[in-house]
């Protein structure tokens, strides 16, 4: 059998202590260590092929540098992180963030019946990121398990947790608002399903809000919600397009769905913007790569991922006192998709 490189080996290589090793390789912030020992001990490690043993190092340290991703899917099946571009933009730089700290990011799309806790147990992870959590029990189980915490897009009640959400409510007001101010009084709202609390219910009430503001009254035939996905945003658009009073104009809760409108509106011989005016929310690669190119609210996921990093590192270092709860802002990116009428 091979022998593994050790710290034994490049302490010798490098001239210095085991200790100093590491030192250097645990960055550890509490130690001073001349800059040339430090890229002597570097230059030992890349010319010997040394690879850390991670699993030792946990065991050491009580610490598996592991950091859990948990995506709850709002109904069997649902394939949301693989269509929508926010997860996918999201993902990437919390990802590259969590690295250039030192830790892996492990992405679990947890089933809706499964307990979330039990990732937690499993892996013995160092936090946890959850994105959308639907309901406050779950919050409360994952909070019992004194692990650092920070839920992304999760109405929850209470300040005893980190979160990152955005303006979702103003989000939809803005959408609705500009479709009015371009002439459209019958607008349909497309979005995931509408739960008691959370993205959609907010943005739905956005919408509403607009509609109220300018006398419009809300019509039920024109909320349609479903799952998230491009199939369902087609489905959503043909049954626009069969409606006896057809709406002018289209707030879809997320690109995807929009992309999908689009698709299902064009099988029944129907082109946005010129019968139908449409706007989506996210404002990620999709909507600049439409045909054509789609409205839509802008949110920046990677400055969200960033800020999700951020809290989820001053819980590990400092502990429950760093709880922040921070509401991220929002625009309006217009592009060809829209119509004045």
């Amino acid at each position: 059998m091979a022998h593994r490189i050790n710290m034994k080996d490049i302490a010798r290589e490098a001239g210095v202590s085991v200790a100093t090793v590491s030192y250097i390789i645990n960055k550890r912030s509490d130690q001073s260590i001349a800059p040339d020992t430090v890229a002597r001990v570097n230059e030992a490690i890349k010319k010997l092929g040394y690879v850390p043993n991670l699993g030792a190092r946990a065991l050491a340290n009580r610490k598996t540098r592991l950091i859990g991703l948990v995506i709850p899917q709002a109904e069997t099946g649902s394939r949301m992180m693989l269509e929508n571009s926010f997860y996918g933009e999201f993902i990437a730089v919390l990802e590259e963030v969590l690295r250039q700290s030192g830790y892996s990011l492990l992405l679990s799309g947890e089933d809706v019946n499964k307990s979330y806790v039990e990732l937690a147990r499993e892996r013995a992870l160092d936090g946890i990121v959850v994105v959308g959590l639907p309901a406050d029990q779950d919050a409360r189980l994952l909070l019992e398990e004194n692990i650092p915490l920070v839920f992304v897009d999760s109405y929850l009640e209470g300040n005893a947790y980190s979160s990152v959400n955005i303006q979702d409510e103003e989000g939809g007001y803005l959408a609705c608002d500009y479709l009015i101010k371009n002439g459209h009084r019958n607008i349909a709202f497309v979005s995931g399903f509408l739960t008691q609390e959370g993205v959609n219910r907010k943005r739905f009430r956005g919408y509403g809000k607009a509609l109220s503001e300018n006398g419009i009254g809300e019509k039920e035939e024109y909320v349609l919600s479903g799952r998230i996905s491009y199939s369902y945003g087609i489905e959503a658009g043909r049954q626009i397009a069969a409606m006896k009073v057809r709406p002018t104009a289209v707030f879809a809760t997320a690109d995807i769905l929009a992309l999908g409108i689009m698709r299902g509106l064009k099988s029944e011989g129907l082109r946005v913007p010129r019968d139908v005016s449409l706007i989506g929310f996210d404002d990620g690669f999709l909507a600049m790569s439409a045909e054509p190119s789609l409205t839509s609210i802008h949110q920046d996921a990677g400055q969200k991922a960033r800020v999700t990093a951020r809290l989820l590192f001053a819980q590990i270092d400092k502990g429950a006192a760093c709880i922040e709860n921070l509401v991220l802002p929002l625009s309006l990116t217009v592009r060809d998709s829209v119509r004045r009428i």
